[in-house]
């Protein structure tokens, strides 16, 4: 068996204050990494964390989040899956990182979402939809509903996954944003 990883992340800002009343839950946003390190992390949401109006898919990168946001908290879960399975989804993330230009975040489909009527336009997503679909594909279905329809509540709902770290990006691993130091603990 393989892992993959899911962080789970509450950031400041405006944006974020209207998902977090709408979804009820602290974390509003969803990564998807290939490591527990969270080196190979990838989600849709800004493409700089300096510049919140900017969005599509890209890799996250911890340190630049940790000196923008110093006060982000995540939840990062770890969950099970085939190694044909993650190497799938590895391979479907480069090719969407090569492609990352034409990924976007889906404004058009948050009143579907309000609304709970799926909704998809091509290459736009949000940050849980594009992680169900990915999963989905992969031959993990987590929600038994349209992955548009998903959102950041709903992973934080689910019961397989370990919970392997909850508190401040800063103190999970990275130092000062850069070097990696293993820190496991739930706050």
């Amino acid at each position: 068996m393989e892992n993959l990883y899911i962080a789970l992340v509450d950031t400041p800002g405006l944006f974020a204050g209207i998902i977090r009343r709408v979804i009820q839950k602290d974390y509003v946003h969803v990564v998807l990494s290939l490591d527990e390190k969270l080196g190979e992390a990838y989600s849709v949401g800004r493409r700089n964390p300096f510049i919140p109006f900017l969005a599509g898919f890209e890799r996250e990168e911890a340190g630049r989040i940790v000196r923008k946001f110093p006060q982000a908290k995540y939840r990062i879960v770890r969950m099970s899956c085939s190694a044909q399975q993650k190497q799938a989804i590895a391979e479907q993330l480069q090719a969407c990182y090569q492609r990352r230009f034409c990924y976007h975040y889906c404004i058009l489909g948050l009143p579907f979402l309000l609304l709970q009527k799926p909704f998809y336009q091509k290459g736009h997503y949000t940050c849980s939809s594009f992680v169900a679909k990915l999963l989905e594909e992969n031959g993990m279905p987590l929600f038994g509903k349209h992955f548009s329809l998903v959102t950041p509540g709903d992973f934080y709902d689910l019961e397989e996954p370990e919970l392997l770290y909850e508190g401040l990006l800063r103190e999970y691993g990275y130092e000062d944003g850069k070097q990696y130091v293993p820190v496991y603990k739930t706050a």
